[in-house]
């Protein structure tokens, strides 16, 4: 087994990402596999150096420890995205040659005017611009976006928490882009590049990402590599159902470290909120590891009490 944690420096990380990142661990660590940490830079504006620093930090004081990655090097690196954009470039120049890319040159506006099918769904892209004249693009005054044309086929898997999916591609996703306009690689294109090439073998994420799960395992064996298989965590949401943002300075681990609260008293609330345990008590990580239970986990979403800040500071 290798899984992975691939979190984003662009703030300090929370209880939703120590969630993710400590179910992830226990994954692997339970079957005595490989745990590479990939830092997730792509969003140049937003990521930070002293983010990632942080990060590092933070998961070394959970205890929360990986064997490849930054600061552990291996042979699949480099770990950090910003540093792999050449890979990138190269799955481009393929997805080119076996004529699935095109440029798109549809402005922010006339892209926020298409609508969604049908009311909660994301807009999907109407493919205005595949199979445009030659002629025509020469004649456009703007850079484009590059978009990878999807088939007419639809792609299955079986997710570990929520079972098996057949999603038809251009229904869930449309041609999607891969590369925006301002020249920086999109996150389906470097995700499943990274994984492929890293030879992730087990992917355990949020809930939120299922979605994509699809066009990312169809992208996968168009370059050529073999998907991951995959299970999708229940998110940590507040008390109005809202998802944990990095906003949110409460939360952050620092912010709870500051404030006297042990590492192990983070990982066992977490644990026994989703399902994992069922004894109220303050777990060490050598229990969690053998006592936590993937098959007891919840499915359902799981809100941060207002209680437990102080329950956790009188763990």
């Amino acid at each position: 087994m290798r899984g992975r944690f691939a979190p984003s420096p662009t703030g300090y990380i929370h209880l939703g990402n120590v969630w993710t990142a400590f179910l992830a661990w226990l994954q692997v660590r339970q079957q005595k596999g490989t745990l590479i940490l990939r830092i997730e830079d792509i969003d140049e504006q937003r990521s930070k150096p002293e983010y990632t620093q942080a990060l590092l930090e933070d998961l070394a004081w959970l205890g929360l420890d990986w064997d490849e990655g930054p600061g552990k090097g291996g042979p699949y690196g480099p770990y950090i995205q910003q540093e792999r954009y050449s890979l990138y470039e190269k799955a481009l120049q393929e997805l080119q040659a076996k004529h699935l890319l095109y440029p798109c040159y549809c402005s922010r506006a006339r892209l926020q005017a298409i609508g969604a099918p049908h009311e909660g769904e994301h807009r999907l892209y109407d493919g205005h611009c595949y199979g445009m004249p030659e002629e025509q693009r020469r004649q456009m005054d703007r850079k484009p976006s590059w978009r990878v044309h999807v088939p007419h086929v639809s792609v299955s898997f079986t997710d570990g928490s929520y079972g098996p999916f057949s999603d038809y591609l251009p229904r869930v996703c449309g041609d999607f882009v891969v590369r925006r306009a301002d020249g920086l690689y999109a996150y389906q294109l470097a995700v499943a590049v990274d994984d492929g090439s890293m030879g992730i073998t087990h992917v355990l994420r949020g809930r939120d990402l299922l979605s994509s799960t699809a066009q990312q395992v169809w992208l996968m064996e168009v370059l050529g590599y073999t998907p991951p298989s995959y299970t999708h965590v229940p998110m940590l949401i507040d008390a109005s159902g809202n998802r944990l943002s990095k906003r949110q300075q409460g939360i952050t681990v620092r912010s709870l470290r500051d404030r006297g609260v042990q590492a192990d008293a983070i990982l066992s609330a977490l644990a026994l909120a989703g399902g994992l345990v069922s004894e109220r008590r303050l777990y060490h990580k050598g229990e969690l590891l053998r006592l936590c239970n993937f098959q007891t986990m919840t499915t359902h979403d799981i809100v941060l009490r207002d209680t437990w800040l102080d329950e956790l500071i009188h763990a």
